[in-house]
């Protein structure tokens, strides 16, 4: 979602300065630790002798069942009547900071958002044209701009394209 992809080029800068990148997520975000945990309650006491690989669907996508239950080092089968309140807190706890170690980026022809770009001060913001090649007016993707997600990006490719056709086409004119 939007938050990966404005974290993404701090992500990227990161691993190719050699550091390791973490993220934690929250995988239940309208509950509170306490609500969480009564929830956990609640979910242990209705379903009390199923294993906890079955109780846990109610909680997680299929897939990050097992994850979970290893990450967490709780026995698929075992059961929520047998779960201690420091295996309960444990698991609660894991739901409200799942670790992911990022590793690697994908390859810019896949990319969805990009970085970088010719510096703005190097542009003259009344007209787009370049400071450093007169009658080159830049817009859009080529500038190094890096707007909010939820259209930003794209008003103002369109905003300065605009721009840069208008003064290209007036520039014309005068020659």
């Amino acid at each position: 979602g939007p938050t990966i992809l404005t974290l993404s080029t701090l992500a990227v800068d990161a691993l190719d300065a050699g550091r390791k990148v973490a993220l934690l997520l929250d995988l239940k975000p309208a509950l509170d630790e306490q609500k969480l945990d009564a929830r956990l309650v609640r979910d242990f006491t209705k379903r009390p002798h199923e294993p906890m690989s079955s109780v846990l669907r109610g909680l997680l996508p299929r897939p990050l069942v097992p994850v979970c239950l290893g990450m967490t080092h709780i026995r698929r089968e075992r059961k929520p009547s047998e779960m201690k309140v420091e295996e309960r807190r444990r698991l609660g706890n894991w739901l409200k900071n799942f670790p992911l170690e990022v590793t690697g980026y994908r390859p810019f022809s896949e990319a969805i958002v990009t970085a970088g770009g010719i510096d703005i001060g190097e542009v003259d913001p009344r007209t787009m044209e370049s400071r450093k090649v007169a009658g080159l007016y830049l817009a859009g993707e080529v500038l190094d701009i890096q707007g909010d997600t939820g259209g930003y990006n794209l008003q103002a490719a369109f905003s300065t394209g605009w721009l840069a056709g208008e003064s290209a086409a007036r520039s014309e004119k005068k020659s």
